[in-house]
């Protein structure tokens, strides 16, 4: 196993990680794009049936998170200084795909994007977010 798969696998096993039911499933460097498979436990659904919205921002906010640290070789982690997220469509418990991608990266800023679907890729949330690029904790 490369340091890179062995670094990812080591974070996704983290506490809140696992809360979300974190799986890697790919990046593809050209694009700076990572997918992360999510399971939405049926603790997180309110009474209105769907996951709660905080929760949302969070499997948003992880997908494009782990998109610039990817990005940056495990050197860096972003620091958000905002994040502005949309819900399309309820989302339910079970398994989640997200797709998180940096669209542009600055010496003291970055935009990041990232994507919520259901198996059957159905867009259900989106985010963008503006980070500091910031050293790794760990690395």
């Amino acid at each position: 196993m490369s340091e890179a798969a062995h670094t990812q696998r080591h974070a996704l096993n983290a506490a809140h990680a696992e809360l979300l039911g974190v799986e890697f499933d790919s990046f593809d460097r050209e694009r700076e794009e990572i997918t992360l498979r999510f399971r939405a436990p049926d603790s997180f659904i309110t009474p209105r049936g769907s996951v709660q919205g905080g929760l949302i921002a969070e499997f948003l906010d992880e997908v494009m998170g782990w998109a610039h640290v990817w990005a940056t070789d495990h050197a860096e982690a972003p620091l958000n200084l905002d994040i502005n997220m949309t819900i399309l469509k309820p989302v339910l418990a079970g398994a989640l795909v997200g797709k998180g991608r940096v669209i542009r990266r600055g010496r003291r800023a970055i935009f990041l994007e990232g994507e919520l679907f259901d198996p059957a890729g159905t867009l259900l949330a989106r985010a963008t977010s503006t980070a500091i690029p910031t050293p790794r904790p760990g690395s």
